[in-house]
């Protein structure tokens, strides 16, 4: 089957999905791709900053009958278990990637995105124009592909991009609990080697997800003993896990999570959420980034669909590059320099003592990893 769009996103999470949306609604056509079936889990935090909730109403995407967690605090421990509490500048939401990316997926169908449930298994660029491999539905063509496939893919190798080859040492696991947790804060709980992220979701459960290094992870048979030979060294995760139930058969699992620097642009194909750039975790605003990437992309292939005189594809890529630059660099880097002092336990109590010194640094510092509403 040979069939052509202008746009074809590649990859149906945050990013492709909420970026799908805004093109249709601006009567672009455009081909989403996904491999995967929807609902179902995916290994996240699970905690959305509100800066996205003004382009959420453009948008018309309203989440009120998912009913998402409102959360305002911060809290976050040490290996030994002190902790040091903040409000969340702009405050958040809880809800489960099984719930909103299902949701994205049924409100894109609405607004008239073709979705395709299939794996994309090469992407060409000639010609000014590209052709997509698919493995059922044969070559699709397109003027513009987005690349919003996560954080590791196939498709980074087949496009040989730079850190598609590299070990990386970092393994991610995800879980839900019924458990005795405050429903208006996020905790971010630290063990040696890794850290642990804890916040509820709908229907009261609490999503635990946590980053470690597979270094730490391998001296040990499994998940269950390396949480408790490991993690129940917090005090505060020891606490969580021994009367929380679970509510998964088994936790879910990804490895080689890369936090490499990714490029926006790879082949002419623009990339979207953590295809070009995976921030750290434990600053909790992944989700959030994805959307605004998708909102900065899309805003300028609209712009440039409406115009009569058409920008060059060059000046297009140049512009995303400008203001993806612009509104993530700062947060990546911050994300690199905090993972760096919280894996350190030296500098862990070095940092507790001066957040408790000087309490206003918290709430700074998690500023420096979010951004301002996504005014539309």
């Amino acid at each position: 089957m040979n069939r052509h769009s202008h746009i074809v996103i590649v990859g149906g999470g945050l990013g492709g999905l909420t970026c799908a949306i805004h093109l249709a609604k601006e009567n672009i056509p455009v081909i989403l791709i996904e491999k995967d079936s929807y609902p179902k889990h995916k290994v996240c935090g699970e905690y959305i900053s509100n800066e996205v909730l003004p382009y959420f109403d453009f948008l018309d995407i309203h989440l009120e009958a998912l009913q998402p967690v409102t959360i305002s605090r911060f809290v976050i421990s040490t290996q030994d278990g002190n902790t040091i509490q903040s409000q969340l500048p702009l405050g958040g939401f809880g809800i489960s990637r099984f719930s909103l990316d299902h949701y994205l997926w049924k409100k894109a169908e609405s607004v008239g995105v073709q979705l395709l449930n299939d794996q994309v298994l090469d992407i060409v660029y000639s010609d000014n124009s590209f052709q997509i491999k698919t493995a059922t539905q044969g070559v699709i063509t397109s003027t513009y592909v987005i690349g919003a496939f996560g954080k590791r893919s196939a498709l980074d190798n087949v496009l040989e991009r730079s850190f598609a080859s590299k070990k990386s040492p970092w393994l991610a696991v995800k879980a839900h609990y019924h458990a005795n947790f405050k429903q208006d804060t996020v905790a971010l709980h630290n063990f040696d080697g890794g850290y642990c992220g804890l916040s509820k979701v709908e229907n009261d459960r609490v999503n635990a997800c946590y980053l470690v290094s597979y270094d730490s992870f391998k001296k040990h048979k499994n998940i269950e003993v390396f949480q408790e030979e490991v993690m129940y060294k917090n005090k505060h995760l020891h606490s969580f896990f021994k009367e929380a139930k679970p509510l998964f058969d088994k936790p879910i699992t990804i490895s080689q999570v890369n936090f490499d620097k990714k490029q926006a642009i790879e082949e002419h194909i623009f990339m979207l959420g953590d295809a070009a750039g995976l921030i750290h975790p434990l600053c909790g605003n992944g989700m959030a980034m994805a959307i605004k990437s998708a909102q900065i992309l899309s805003e300028l292939l609209i712009s440039d669909y409406k115009r009569t005189t058409k920008l060059s594809r060059i000046e297009i890529e140049r512009y995303y590059i400008k203001h993806w630059k612009s509104s993530f660099a700062k947060r990546l880097y911050t994300g690199r320099i905090l993972q760096k002092i919280l894996l350190n336990k030296n500098m862990q109590k070095a940092s507790y003592i001066l957040a408790s010194t000087i309490p206003s640094i918290v709430p700074r510092i998690i500023k420096q990893t979010h951004g301002d509403p996504l005014i539309c």
